[in-house]
C-alpha cells in the first residue's frame, strides 16, 4: 500500500493531463514515463519505456530484407485493428529523425488505413535500442536479429546485407556470430551477388560451385511483422 502522499501525488498528475490538449497531453505522458524510467530497476531494458511518437516522424530504413506478402499484410492489419498495438515499433534516432529498427509493417498499418491512425491519434508506440548500439552496422545486425527470430528472408535481401556488412569491413566470423548464421550460409549468400572481392577473407581450401546452391538451401519462411 503506498502512502496517502504519493496517492495524492498522482491524482493532482492525472488531473493536470487530463485538462491538456491532445499533443501537449502525449508530450507529458511520454515526459512522465521517462522519469519513472530513469529510476526503475528495468532501466537497462528498452521495452521500459515505451512512448508515442507522431507517425511522420517514423521513417523506414533502408537495408530490411523482410518482405510481408498481401494476405498476410491484410492479417497484420486485422490483428491492430482488433486486438490494436501489442508490440512497440523499435527505433533509433538522432538529430530529430527516427528509423525503424522492427516494425516497418506495424508502421506501414498506421501509415495506410485511416481507422487505424485515428484510433492511435496519428501516433505510433516506440521504444529506442540502446546507446551502444545505434551504428549503422549495429542497427543492421539488430534489424535481421529481430527478423531472423520470426523466421528468415528473401534470399537477395539477405545478400545486400551481407555484402553491405563486408564492404563495411565485418569478417565472415562477426556477420556469423552478429546475424546468427554459420559459416556456410555467409558464404552461399556472398555467393548470390556474384562479386569476387566479398571473398576477400574466405579461404578456398575446398572446392565450391555457385550454381550447386538454389534458393531453396535457404528454406525460406515470409512472417509476419507484429
Amino acid at each position: 500500500m503506498l502512502p496517502n502522499e504519493i496517492y495524492q501525488a498522482m491524482n493532482t498528475i492525472l488531473s493536470y493531463i487530463d485538462s491538456l490538449e491532445l499533443n501537449d497531453k502525449v508530450d507529458a505522458i511520454n515526459e512522465i514515463r521517462f522519469s519513472i524510467h530513469l529510476v526503475s530497476p528495468f532501466k537497462n531494458e528498452p521495452v521500459d519505456y515505451v512512448e508515442w511518437i507522431p507517425k511522420e516522424e517514423m521513417i523506414a530504413n533502408d537495408y530490411n530484407p523482410n518482405k510481408v506478402a498481401p494476405p498476410e499484410m491484410e492479417l497484420l492489419r486485422k490483428s491492430i485493428e482488433h486486438d490494436g498495438y501489442t508490440q512497440p515499433v523499435v527505433s533509433w534516432h538522432e538529430d530529430g529523425v527516427r528509423e525503424v529498427i522492427d516494425g516497418f509493417h506495424r508502421t506501414k498499418v498506421c501509415n495506410e488505413f485511416k481507422d487505424v491512425s485515428d484510433r492511435v491519434h496519428g501516433h505510433l508506440p516506440a521504444v529506442t535500442i540502446k546507446d551502444n548500439c545505434n551504428g549503422r552496422n549495429d542497427r543492421i545486425a539488430s534489424t535481421i536479429r529481430h527478423n531472423r527470430a520470426r523466421g528468415k528472408h528473401t534470399v537477395d535481401g539477405m545478400s545486400d546485407i551481407v555484402i553491405e556488412l563486408k564492404k563495411r569491413n565485418w569478417t565472415d566470423n562477426r556477420i556469423g556470430k552478429e546475424l546468427g548464421m554459420d559459416p556456410d550460409e555467409v558464404l552461399r549468400l556472398c555467393q548470390v551477388s556474384g562479386l569476387v572481392d566479398v571473398f576477400s577473407d574466405t579461404d578456398f581450401s575446398e572446392a565450391w560451385d555457385a550454381e550447386i546452391y538454389s534458393n531453396d538451401d535457404f528454406q525460406l519462411l515470409d512472417e509476419v511483422d507484429i
